[in-house]
This record gives C-alpha cells, sequence and structure tokens, in this order.
C-alpha cells in the first residue's frame, strides 16, 4: 500500500485526476492492451471526488483526456429512488460527471435501486463487470468509520454487490444531502462488496479531514479487520491511499515520517508538473 500526502484537500484531488487521467491515457495509447478494449474505470459518489470530477471535466475540454474509451461502474445507489431523484446517486454522476465529458452512456453502469428484483440486479451488476475483464482502476473515498462503499463495519471482506441496510451513522452523515433529515434519507442501498473492488487491479482512495483520522490510523496502521472495511486494502497489489495532512492527525510521527521519505520524488515531479 502506498500513502501520498499532500498539504490540501485540492493538491491530493488534483493528483489523483492527473494519476487517473495518465493511466487512461496510457492504457488507450495501447500501452498495456489493445486499444480496442475500454478501460473500465470504478467511481464513487459524495464529497471526496468532487474536485476530482470536476479536474476530469476541465482536462476533457483542454484535450487532454478522453472519455471515450472508457467504461464506468458506480459503487452504489439507494434502494428506493428513481434515477431522476436528485438525491440519487445517478442523479449526481450526470450533473458532477457524465453530462461535461465525451462518456457514451451506454457504457455508464450504476445499480438500479428501482429494480423490481433487487437481488437480480445484484447478480447482474457482478457479471456486467465479468463481462468487460474486470475492473482496471476503482477510485474511491472512506467513511469516518473505514468503510468503502456501503461496507459497513462488519461487512465480509469477500462481499460482492449485494442489498445492504446503512447504519444510523450513516443515515446521519447523509442526512445533509435531505435538507438535514434523516427521516428522508434511504435505509437501504445496493452496494458493490468488499470482494468486488479488491478485484479492480488498481485501487485509489482520497481521504481528506481531521473527521477521518481516525479510521485512516486503523486503516493503514492497523490489522486487517472487517471492522473497518478499507483495511482490507492492506491485502491488495496495487493499492494508493491520497491523503492530505488534517486526516494524518492519529497516525503515528514515523509512519507519516516514512511515507512522506518514500514518496518526495514522486511528489516532487507532482509539483514540477504544476507550475
Amino acid at each position: 500500500m502506498r500513502l501520498i500526502i499532500h498539504k490540501t484537500y485540492e493538491d491530493a484531488s488534483l493528483w489523483t485526476a492527473l494519476h487517473i487521467a495518465d493511466r487512461i491515457n496510457a492504457y488507450k495509447n495501447g500501452a498495456k492492451t489493445p486499444p480496442e478494449k475500454p478501460f473500465v474505470l470504478g467511481l464513487p459518489t459524495g464529497g471526496s471526488p468532487r474536485l476530482i470530477y470536476r479536474e476530469f471535466i476541465k482536462m476533457v475540454k483542454d484535450k487532454k483526456l478522453s472519455f471515450a474509451n472508457v467504461h464506468t461502474f458506480n459503487m452504489d445507489e439507494y434502494v428506493g429512488l428513481s434515477k431522476d431523484h436528485p438525491q440519487s446517486y445517478r442523479h449526481f454522476m450526470m450533473e458532477n460527471l457524465f453530462n461535461h465529458v465525451d462518456i457514451d452512456l451506454a457504457n455508464v453502469h450504476i445499480p438500479n435501486g428501482m429494480a423490481d428484483d433487487l437481488l437480480k440486479e445484484c447478480r447482474l451488476y457482478e457479471e456486467a463487470i465479468a463481462k468487460v475483464g474486470g475492473i482496471e482502476l476503482f477510485l474511491g473515498g472512506m467513511g469516518v468509520d473505514g468503510h468503502i462503499a456501503f461496507n459497513e463495519p462488519g461487512s465480509s471482506l469477500q462481499s460482492r454487490t449485494r442489498i445492504k441496510t446503512l447504519t444510523e451513522e450513516t443515515k446521519v452523515a447523509n442526512a445533509r444531502f435531505f435538507d438535514g433529515d434523516i427521516t428522508k434519507v434511504p435505509s437501504n442501498a445496493i452496494t458493490v462488496g468488499v470482494g468486488t473492488v479488491m478485484d479492480s487491479r488498481e485501487v485509489v482512495i482520497i481521504v481528506s479531514g481531521k473527521s477521518k483520522a481516525r479510521a485512516l490510523r486503523a486503516v493503514v496502521e492497523g490489522s486487517v479487520n472487517h471492522m473497518w472495511t478499507l483495511s482490507g486494502l492492506q491485502l491488495h497489489r496495487k493499492a494508493i491511499i491520497v491523503s492530505d495532512e488534517e486526516a494524518l492527525d492519529e497516525l503515528k510521527v514515523g509512519t507519516v515520517r516514512y511515507f512522506k521519505d518514500i514518496e518526495k520524488e514522486n511528489l516532487k515531479k507532482y509539483y514540477d508538473r504544476i507550475k
């Protein structure tokens, strides 16, 4: 696992956007696979990726990135919200990314929380991922309790796409998107599993703010534990956590010093690049 530390959330977001854009561009150019095979990108919603998506849009407008050969799979969707509901994750993705880039909407995959058969929807979602050859890179955020997607504490680290009952803590955290009214927050969601995320060939997680510090300590310094589901990242063959300094408050000084030291050349290249 790599931990890449930036002073601010803004720099962490820009580094992440550039890293993913570089991966898409290299893939498109046939660096690793035939160019006709799509780059498959896993995506989150919420506050964590907003600036990353803003950078993607800017890159596309500047002709530095294209989503024409990209297929996307979102992490989750609320059960019971139509795709046009202003708080659905499909609506979020359309407003914050897809309406502004050159992606073919036929290549956009988001779980259908209104499906008549939700169990079948979960199974078909996993099958759709497998059909395109698996996810090349999964971008994600981290909850204050160390969860990834809606895989809250206690979720199996081998879990697959399924229906998940949301905890009171998660509903409270998400109430800000529902006029502050927790009763408006759906109680269930379809979510990819921890195992679904870990099957991707690369995972990049962006973490920011003091509220994430306790979870980041558990994920980076603690043991692999289903009570901190993102800790499963320790076992992934190519995992990156990109963090701002505020999220480091509970990490050991030696841990922070170590990761800053081994990533200093990488960060130098980044800051030289954005000058």
